[in-house]
Order: structure tokens, then C-alpha cells, then sequence
């Protein structure tokens, strides 16, 4: 391990590692996806409820097509977590060569969830324009959260492999 490889991992303790010697994934990326996903997260808790099943959806989404537009905006996301559920060793070859671009794939759901939602507001007037200021300003710190964080940037250069055992 190179001197600024060593330097890169000094601030984290071993509990910060998982199984295979890897950094567990950053809190940051998970808030990012969740947010990416969030139209699929308000589907799966409407989903749960039992009692009325459109309540929740209607209170998040006011207008349905807006949360249809999410939903559609989040399939790359779906994607993202794809790649995480399959990130370990032994991984085929093609997420592998995903993982490593997995912040800009996720730049790219959060650019498109804004385009989505631009044109659900300029185009088809689903929403008002402080809404979609708002949505601009949520990416812009979702943007922010993918590249300030250092540890971001470790999680990316590795990737699981099998530790021999011992």
C-alpha cells in the first residue's frame, strides 16, 4: 500500500471496514440514493398501508403524475442499487466496471430527476415554480453530498475481493 493510499485511511477505525477489508459505504451515498428513490419509498409505504392505500401517495404527490414522473426518474437509482446489492466478490465483470462509475451514474439520476421534474413544471404545469426551486436547490446539495465527501471517493476505488483465510 502506497504512502498516500495509507494517508486516505488513518482517519477510520476498524469498525468503519466491512467483512472483506472494504470502507462501508457512506452514509452520504445512502441519504443520495434515498433521495434518488424517494418516489419508490413513498410507493412501498403506501404499499404497507393496510387501511388506505392511496392516502400516502396523494398527501407526498398532490398531483398523481407527479408521482408517476418520480417514479420514472428514479429507475436509475433502482439501478445504483442494483450495483450495491451485487458488489461483492465474485461480482460479474459488468458491475464491477459499474461500480467505479457509480457517482457519476448517480449525478446522472439526479440531473435527470430535476429534468423530470422541469418539465412536469414548464410543460405540463404539474407543479408551481417555488416547488421546483426547491427540488433545484435539494439537487444542488445532493450534487454537493456526491463530491465533498472524501470517503465517497475511497468507497469507489474499491471493490470487494475474497480475503484468503487465515
Amino acid at each position: 500500500m502506497k504512502i498516500s493510499e495509507m494517508k486516505e485511511y488513518q482517519c477510520y477505525s476498524v469498525e468503519d471496514f466491512d467483512s472483506y477489508d472494504c470502507l462501508k459505504l457512506s452514509k452520504r451515498f445512502y441519504l443520495v440514493l434515498l433521495f434518488v428513490l424517494r418516489g419508490y419509498i413513498v410507493w412501498l409505504m403506501s404499499v404497507t398501508n393496510m387501511r388506505d392505500r392511496v392516502s400516502i401517495i396523494q398527501w407526498v404527490y398532490p398531483e398523481t403524475s407527479l408521482f408517476y414522473l418520480s417514479l420514472f426518474s428514479g429507475i436509475i437509482g433502482l439501478y445504483i442499487l442494483l450495483i450495491i446489492s451485487l458488489r461483492r466478490p465474485g461480482a460479474p465483470l459488468w458491475v464491477r466496471a459499474s461500480w467505479q462509475y457509480t457517482r457519476a451514474i448517480m449525478v446522472l439520476a439526479l440531473l435527470f430527476d430535476l429534468l423530470i421534474h422541469s418539465i412536469g413544471c414548464f410543460y405540463w404545469q404539474l407543479s408551481s415554480l417555488p416547488w421546483l426551486i426547491v427540488q433545484s436547490i435539494m439537487t444542488g446539495i445532493m450534487l454537493f453530498l456526491c463530491y465533498s465527501n472524501p470517503r465517497f471517493n475511497v468507497n469507489l476505488k474499491e471493490f470487494p475481493q475474497k480475503i484468503p483465510e487465515k
